[in-house]
């Protein structure tokens, strides 16, 4: 593929970088060194329209939509210099072949140079104190990687505890370095026995990669420690402070609400034709619900197995609804020659994915936190009998600064407050900060008002009240650092760990609950 220069029509540029994916399907994406995207896990989709080429990206742990205005090959690499959506500042992504993973030694080296950086960088940005105890030594027992670079600034009695990342590891590593600082400044607060005390945590982050920090950072409680973040340039060396003390309201564009009975008879057709073709007991157990105004979703337990989506007939401007089952690349259109292999699968599926199914099926284990968020948007009164009148939210998409987030599960007390619900069916770490993140955009949502503007609990009188946030998950699956995290939050985050029985896809039950401090 010869270079793509910036004037290059979109659709030249849309169509250099399908060439590439069709050629490379395990492409692996980079930004400032940092592995963004393992198309080998990841999915993309290149579109050319109003006179723009977009590139969206989206896997698991992010998703980002940029605008490309130029291609550059160099050898088997693209560069792609890129905006993101309300900037004029560019970005460069390079799109590699394949990951090209380091090896060990070379990671381990790579970490040993970051962490002497790290040293001389305190030392000369904060000359009054002693750097003492670094060390990035795996440390299970109190979850701590070697990804992390940790220490202390000493003088006197006084200490900060320092925790920092390097910018050649995962962007999902260094997104988690505030959890683990909050656990290394607990950890050493715990260990002190009183010689020192211990100020606050001092995080360091690459150059470029505090916003995510910055932003949960600003709900940390300032009394319980004080809280700073820095970004460090690997070239010259520089520490650059960064104030969390206001972060500043960040644009979020939330798609509107549809109306899900419309949608429903808008596909009405498809979805009665869907119905007639399954057994009666995958039909009873079937949640169909609409996922847009113009598609409706057959799951069962939460595992999508079917869509109805309404729109144009090829070649006409005659409406139709098209039936499709399967996901992402083996995703096929049911008709005549595709309907045998269609009820095969929903066999094996009513087989494998039951309340009576063997943990040691792959369908039974699969996707277990949309089983548990079909389980509660059933009756979410077991959490809170103040749950269950209102309307429930799920996957509501936003973008924030050119990159698309899904907001968890959402709905209002019958006495109008918003409630946020985080789930997780396994132990997650970074479930606290990441609960935080979807707390703080509905809030910030709600207090600008485009959660109503944006069709949002119509009808209902919501509340001035900021929202309550739940967390959620099975008894045995809370990991044991969770509490710790919330422990830290500031008293405007009003939170509730709530423990489910491990036989929640039998029956969910609230066995436990754990809430913030009343100050």
């Amino acid at each position: 593929m010869p270079p793509v220069s910036g004037s290059a029509e979109p659709a030249a540029l849309a169509r250099a970088l399908e060439e590439f994916f069709a050629a490379w399907p395990g492409a692996a994406v980079f930004e400032d060194g940092r592995l963004l995207f393992d198309l080998r896990l990841a999915r993309c989709s290149v579109t050319a329209e109003h006179g723009r080429c977009l590139l969206h990206l989206w896997s698991d742990e992010r998703n980002i939509v940029r605008t490309v205005t130029a291609i550059v090959r160099r050898r088997e690499t693209l560069r792609l210099e890129t905006r993101r959506f309300g900037q004029s500042q560019p970005q460069t992504l390079t799109i590699q072949p394949d990951q090209g993973c380091r090896t060990p030694t070379a990671r381990d080296t790579a970490r040993r140079k970051y962490q002497r950086g790290l040293e001389r960088a305190l030392a000369a940005g904060f000359p009054e104190w002693n750097v003492q105890g670094f060390r990035s030594a795996m440390d299970l027992e109190n979850s701590f990687g070697p990804a992390y670079a940790r220490g202390m600034l000493v003088r006197g009695l006084s200490a900060w505890a320092v925790l920092g990342v390097g910018p050649e590891e995962p962007s999902a590593t260094i997104e988690g370095a505030l959890t683990l600082g909050i656990l290394w400044l607990a950890h050493c607060r715990e260990h002190g026995a009183g010689r020192r005390v211990f100020q606050g945590l001092r995080l360091v982050l690459p150059r470029g990669c505090a916003a995510v920090a910055r932003s949960r950072m600003s709900w940390l409680d300032g009394a319980a420690a004080q809280w700073e973040l820095y970004e460090l340039d690997p070239a010259s060396g520089d520490l650059a402070g960064c104030s969390v003390q206001d972060t500043g309201n960040v644009a979020i564009d939330l798609a509107h609400a549809f109306d899900p009975r419309a949608a429903l008879e808008r596909c009405g057709v498809g979805v009665e034709q869907l119905r007639a073709m399954l057994p009666v007991e995958l039909l009873a157990a079937t949640e169909i619900r609409p996922r847009s105004a113009a598609e409706v979703s057959f799951a069962l337990h939460g595992l999508e197995y079917a869509r109805v989506r309404h729109g144009l007939a090829a070649g006409s401007f005659a409406r139709r609804d098209e039936i499709v089952f399967g996901a992402g690349p083996s995703e096929t259109v049911l008709d005549g020659t595709s309907e045998e292999r269609f009820l095969d699968l929903v066999d094996g599926l009513f087989c494998g994915r039951s309340t009576e199914g063997s943990a040691s099926d792959p369908l039974y284990r699969l996707q277990p936190e949309r089983w548990l968020e079909s389980r509660l948007r059933q009756d979410l009164s077991v959490l809170d009998p103040a749950l269950g009148g209102g309307p429930v939210y799920s996957q509501v998409p936003a973008f924030a600064s050119g990159s698309r987030t899904l907001l968890d599960l959402l709905t209002v007390t019958r006495h109008g407050r918003l409630t946020v619900l985080e789930l997780k069916a396994d132990d997650d770490l970074h479930l606290p900060l990441q609960a935080l993140d979807y707390w703080a955009r509905v809030r910030q949502l709600h207090r600008s008002g485009d959660l109503a503007r944006q069709g949002y609990f119509a009808g209902i009188e919501v509340g001035s009240d900021d929202p309550v946030l739940l967390l959620v998950a099975p008894a045995l699956h809370i990991h044991p650092a969770n509490e710790t995290v919330l422990r830290h939050f500031a008293p405007a985050v009003p939170w509730e760990l709530i423990a489910l029985d491990e036989r929640w896809r039998e029956q969910c039950r609230a066995i436990m609950r754990k809430r913030a401090a009343i100050r």
